[in-house]
């Protein structure tokens, strides 16, 4: 399914950042760099309901460790070995902790409805059926690859450049992107008006590293990844010799899009990535596909504008597919789809599909149990009808309440924090303020649900076909908004996601009722540990319409320039040293962290961090009699101590070098030791010493926002 999060920013990779074209179904997510996440909480102070709560977990501490010396395993090292990773895992921690519990509540949810007849065309027929398809193992395995073969054979039948723009159309409308990406969103210097953009792609190990380095560990994943290939073709019939011809062919060509695409430091930049021009301009410039037989049959004709993101790949695209073999072509296309398709066929194809993305990319151990596989694709199917459902069992009116005053909290802090900068001046003072003050604000759930009467899912249907039904239900949903006035009220993100947004071109932060829990959100535990957790949340979603990203565009959503020359300047120079204080960070074995990459969130961290402080010390000034030490741990401490509970987790090293490739957030453990050093408030709270490792003289501690 596709789920537009385009030009969002994400406290937590899920892994979305850039454009989350996360076409869900397909377990394809595309990251295109302009999207910026969060979380949020809210006070109790004043309330006088109940006592306060600590909110910290003193077994989740290493008090072995100090507090100067290693923060993060400090604050965490209690958890990290009471909580060792399961063979299912890559990564897990805090969210992932929240992310299981919230599958439980869906688990039982859906189940309900799964063992009840219901009337046909319903939700709750959709629902069930849905999610009983993927349990099916029997049926699964019986099918075998039959369900995917009627695309397998339009592929292999393909002979010239109509049937391939056609056929792409189709493929696109389907959830499945050989060589780039199509999608509908807002123009991104008229944020008002929704207009089509092109995005790279079709490179099956999603990061042109992966092709590109001469590394020992970057070879061998090619080569899994060359066996993965060859795996496939040999299950939809193919003999070794054909498939390790189609392996090699196909990894050649990926390879050459590798070449030309982006980096992910270029993708961050978005004046480079906006090239609007009219449709019939596009065409005349780019002749890989005959675009009028494309576009009709992705449902997208009539298009008269589009921002042709990435213009040095689409012309190596071009040049790709007129030198390359229609036989080669016809072997990526095939791939393409065998790949897309693996994980909604029999328990052959999921293995080989899970052996590469999970076990050599990730360093899985073991695949999770089916239902939670038939439980995601059906939460990424019909999102906000479930999300409907668990609002209404799950989520507590007063915590919507309570976060909208902590948010308006926060943007009076943020405030403060914009008008006591010294090296900013009034005029882009001015500029941020009225910015800061056109926030959108978006809590729990949408106001609106999702119609999904139109989509076709039944039982008669293979799994495959419900996947692709939905696929297609969600991409003519966002092509019907081609050319039509931004919905302003449409949610990025479905509530019982753990996780929450900015999104640049409707300046609004969001935070689902997923999130809106322990350890992030706590009804009645005291302020300091609130605002150290969904308080930094809200505080790092704000603080991402100021980040390098952020700050390029203007209150209404425009990709405008704002700044005087002087304060860009400043910017800038504040900015680069806070990526290089994360190019010397060596996350594992020679490989270091990307500090213009990860720039981003590591502003908006940073931000989150000092917005949210500012506000406790606010509340705090109102009520002194809260500023109290609990547990033995003054209110900075616990706040702190929040905070990197957040981050508490274990993770892989194939994982820490895979999201050091596509992950635009820093690692948790450096969310934590990569940023409190510059925090002042850091070093009184646990008087941090010039002798502690992750002491940071004054002069080199840098503050942006």
């Amino acid at each position: 399914m596709i789920t537009q999060n385009i030009l969002i920013i994400c406290f937590y990779n899920i892994f979305i950042v850039k454009i989350d074209f996360n076409y869900k179904s397909m377990n394809k997510i595309v990251y295109l760099p302009l999207i910026m996440g969060a979380i949020a909480a809210t006070s109790c102070a004043g309330e006088g309901k109940s006592p306060k709560q600590s909110g910290i977990d003193l077994a989740n501490l290493d008090t072995m460790v100090m507090p100067g010396v290693d923060f993060y395993d400090y604050a965490t090292g209690g958890w990290q070995k009471a909580n060792p990773l399961k063979p299912e895992y890559a990564r897990f921690g805090s969210f992932d902790q929240l992310r299981e519990n919230n599958r439980e509540q869906l688990r039982v949810l859906v189940e309900e409805l799964s063992t009840q007849p219901h009337e046909a065309g319903t939700v709750a027929q959709k629902i069930s059926d849905f999610y009983n398809g993927g349990l099916d193992s029997t049926r699964l395995n019986g099918e075998g690859g039959t369900p995917v073969q009627i695309f397998v054979a339009e592929a292999e039948a393909i002979n010239d450049k109509k049937a391939l723009s056609n056929f792409m159309g189709r493929l696109m409308r389907s959830g499945i992107n050989p060589f780039f990406h199509l999608f509908v969103y807002a123009d991104f210097k008229n944020s008002d008006m929704n207009i089509l953009h092109t995005y790279q792609g079709g490179i099956g190990m999603s990061q042109r590293d992966y092709y590109l380095e001469d590394s020992e560990s970057m070879k061998k994943i090619r080569e899994e990844y060359a066996n993965y290939i060859k795996s496939l073709f040999v299950l939809s019939g193919k003999s070794d010799a054909e498939a390790q011809k189609a392996a090699k062919d196909i990894i050649a060509l990926e390879t050459r899009l590798a070449q030309a695409s982006f980096t992910q430091e270029q993708l961050r930049d978005p004046l480079s990535n906006y090239n609007k021009m009219s449709v019939e301009e596009f065409v005349a410039g780019n002749k890989a596909f005959e675009w009028d037989e494309l576009l009709e049959a992705a449902n997208l004709k009539g298009a008269t504008q589009i921002n042709a993101a990435q213009i040095p790949f689409l012309d190596a695209m071009s040049k790709i597919l007129n030198d390359t073999p229609m036989e080669v072509i016809r072997e990526y296309l095939t791939f393409n789809i065998l790949n897309e398709a693996s994980p909604y066929l029999s328990d052959d194809f999921y293995n080989a599909n899970f052996n590469f993305y999970g076990k050599t990319l990730s360093g899985k151990q073991e695949q999770q149990a089916r239902w939670k596989r038939a439980l995601s694709t059906t939460d990424n199917a019909l999102g906000e009808a479930v999300g409907e459902m668990y609002v209404e069992k799950y989520f507590p009116v007063e915590a919507k309440e309570r976060m909208l005053t902590m948010v308006g909290n926060l943007q009076t802090a943020l405030g403060q924090r914009i008008e006591g900068l010294e090296w900013m001046s009034d005029t882009t003072k001015q500029q941020a303020l009225d910015k800061l003050n056109s926030f959108q604000v978006k809590i729990g759930y949408p106001d609106k649900w999702r119609d999904y009467s139109s989509l076709d899912i039944n039982s008669d249907n293979s799994y495959l076909q419900n996947v692709l039904n939905s696929n297609q239900f969600e991409w003519d949903y966002m092509v019907a908004q081609n050319e039509k006035p931004v919905d302003k009220e449409k949610w990025q993100m479905t509530p019982q996601t753990v996780n929450a947004y900015y999104d640049p071109s409707t300046n609004e932060i969001c935070f689902p009722a997923g999130i809106l829990q322990p350890p992030f959100f706590y009804l009645n535990a005291d302020d300091a540990v609130n605002y150290g957790a969904i308080g930094v949340v809200i505080g790092h979603e704000m603080t991402h319409g100021f980040d390098d990203q952020g700050r390029q565009f203007d209150k209404n959503g425009n990709l405008s320039d704002w700044w005087t020359e002087e304060d860009a300047a400043k910017f800038a120079a504040k900015t680069d040293v806070l990526v290089q204080q994360f190019d010397d960070i060596v996350v594992t074995g020679d490989t270091r962290a990307n500090g213009r990459f990860t720039l981003g969130e590591n502003i908006a961290d940073q931000g989150g961090l000092l917005v949210s402080h500012q506000a406790l010390k606010n509340v705090y000034a109102q009520n002194p009699a809260d500023e109290i030490e609990i547990d033995g741990f003054t209110p900075d401490q616990r706040f702190l101590l929040a905070y990197a509970g957040l981050w508490a987790g274990n993770i892989r090293d194939e994982e820490i070098l895979r999201l050091t490739k596509i992950d635009p957030h820093s690692l948790g453990r450096w969310r934590v030791n990569g940023t409190l050093p510059n925090l002042d408030f850091y070093y009184s709270a646990f008087e941090v010493q010039p002798t502690d490792s992750m002491y940071r003289a004054p002069e080199e501690r840098i503050v942006v926002w």
